[in-house]
């Protein structure tokens, strides 16, 4: 499975909206450390994105807004929050 910049930015969000849980994250970052393929030119970024996203259930490390938002940046991404009536 070839895992491109997009890929990690969707698994993001996909935590961010409550799509997944933190362990789901944790467990498909870890997945995409061992199985992934990455292009070479994103490998760098790809590979400490993801182990970030990998240790995130460790609570020295944890994952905070501005983590995601950091790694979204390093990625290529911005995070675009919308406020919406419950």
């Amino acid at each position: 499975m070839t895992i491109t910049k997009r890929t990690v930015a969707d698994q993001i969000a996909a935590y961010l909206h409550h799509e997944l849980t933190l362990d789901q994250l944790v467990d498909w970052s870890e997945r995409a450390m061992n199985d992934g393929e990455f292009l070479e030119q994103d490998a760098t970024t790809l590979s400490f994105v993801i182990a970030r996203l990998g240790v995130a259930d460790v609570r020295a490390f944890g994952l905070t807004w501005e983590d995601c938002e950091e790694l979204l940046h390093r990625l290529g991404f911005a995070p675009h929050v919308e406020i919406v009536t419950a």
